[in-house]
């Protein structure tokens, strides 16, 4: 039991690189995979529902600052419109887990469906790593095309992106009737 303890601890801090080392002792019958995916998910889940209830209530001081205060109601809106995808794919998106618990909490999302969106979120990021790790092997990226230099660029081109479309103010659309 204790053996999950860390890394329950180190879900929490930075994510993937204790994670997948503990998923590749759990292919070789040295971990239980269901308790590693179990402390995986819980630990990472615990460090995105931090930040969201750390600032839930707290955040609106960011209007104090014109820079960002001008910003706010697309954000609001932007997250408010796609709260359900945004939580889910949170734990997948590296460069985005607290950027997105924190856009949550200012954009004041139900504290229930939050953690409820994270948890699953959790279990599938945690699932989905281990089916990588122990299933498909060390070649399974390869297979979807990330290989060589460029591979690391993908999540920082995603994480670019969305932080454009976040701040990027909504045009009106063109209704009928």
């Amino acid at each position: 039991m204790l053996a999950y303890v860390p890394i329950f601890l180190f879900a929490i801090i930075e994510g993937e690189i204790y994670y997948i080392a503990m998923c590749v002792a759990a292919a070789a019958g040295k971990l239980n995979w269901a308790g590693v995916i179990v402390a995986g998910a819980l630990g990472g889940s615990a460090g995105d529902q931090f930040w969201f209830y750390l600032l839930r209530g707290r955040i609106h001081w960011l209007d104090r600052y014109p820079r960002l205060a001008k910003y706010r109601d697309t954000v609001i809106q932007r997250v408010n419109a796609r709260q359900t995808l945004m939580v889910l794919v949170s734990r997948f998106l590296p460069g985005l887990r607290v950027a997105i618990p924190v856009a949550c909490a200012y954009a004041g999302v139900r504290p229930l469906l939050f953690t409820a969106l994270n948890l699953v979120s959790a279990f599938a990021w945690a699932g989905g790593i281990m089916l990588i790790v122990a299933k498909l092997g060390p070649n399974a990226l390869s297979a979807f095309g990330l290989r060589g230099w460029w591979g690391p660029l993908v999540p920082a081109a995603l994480v670019l992106l969305f932080f454009r479309w976040l701040g990027r103010p909504s045009r009106g659309r063109i209704g009928v009737g």
